[in-house]
């Protein structure tokens, strides 16, 4: 009974401001306002169909994958650096890593604004050792560099985590048996490092195909994501149907990414003798 009664509050929270609210989406996503009133219909889900709904929600899947893609090439090597054991002042390290994401999402953003507008840091050095400025700002690079920055923790942390608890014997032993660097990575660091890696691309691409801070601010209102479209029907527009529906649709594609990697990463446990 006691240990029940501590089950009750997370209850109650869990019950309140998550499933209400899906159930509150779910019921302006699948209904319209008619002159008869509120009405089932999928109305709003042939509305998505249109073209120019289509082609905001496939920039916004390329640029979380391209963002999710550099943070995985960028964040394991640093994963990799990071669990070295021989290493010296690892938790310093780590610790530095991480006090960026102390600092208010919103502000590292506007940081980048000043470094790639057109008079600000990365051109006035440019002009300075005489090469020509760099024309970032309000294009999709400048929003992938934002996904990369504000995101790259969420690939590095989980990575490392995993690599840190790798047991030095299996390497060890490895060597031993004549394995070089490569062939450790591959058989052993690569395949134990898995559950990490998906961890971490889920983490990365949820937050990057939903985000509308960042293309609203290094896309100057130009590149119109998935988020900036439901915000927009939910504080300009009125329409809570259609962005219901917009959100929706977000969940599906983020829960069926989430189940395929969850897919892979049942098919590849305990897959470290089959390397």
């Amino acid at each position: 009974m006691k240990k029940n009664l501590f089950v009750y509050p997370y209850a109650f929270w869990l019950t309140v401001f998550i499933v209400v609210p899906l159930l509150l989406v779910m019921y302006y996503g699948l209904t319209v306002k008619t002159s008869a009133g509120v009405v089932l219909s999928l109305e709003n889900f042939n509305r998505f169909l249109e073209p120019v709904y289509l082609k905001v929600m496939a920039r916004s899947i390329l640029l979380a994958l391209v963002s999710t893609v550099i943070c995985l090439i960028v964040g394991y090597p640093m994963a990799m650096i990071l669990a070295d054991r021989n290493l010296k002042n690892r938790n310093i390290l780590v610790l530095l890593f991480v006090i960026p994401m102390w600092m208010n999402f919103l502000l590292r953003t506007y940081a980048w604004m000043t470094l790639l507008e057109n008079h600000g840091i990365i051109n006035t050095i440019l002009a300075l050792i005489g090469l020509p400025p760099l024309k970032i700002l309000y294009t999709d690079t400048a929003v992938v560099l934002g996904m990369v920055y504000n995101f790259l923790p969420f690939m590095v942390l989980p990575i490392y985590s995993v690599l840190a608890r790798i047991d030095r014997s299996i390497i060890e032993a490895a060597q031993d048996l004549g394995a070089n660097s490569f062939a450790v990575f591959r058989k052993i660091t690569l395949p134990v490092s898995f559950p990490g890696v998906l961890s971490g691309i889920t983490m990365v691409f949820m937050p990057a195909v939903t985000t509308f801070v960042i293309s609203r601010l290094l896309g100057g209102g130009q590149y119109t994501l998935v988020g900036n479209l439901i915000e927009q029907q939910f504080l300009y527009v009125g329409d809570w149907n259609f962005g219901s529906t917009l959100s929706l649709i977000l969940m599906l594609i983020i829960l069926l990414s989430m189940g395929i990697m969850s897919r892979y990463e049942k098919e590849n446990e305990g897959s470290l003798g089959l390397w």
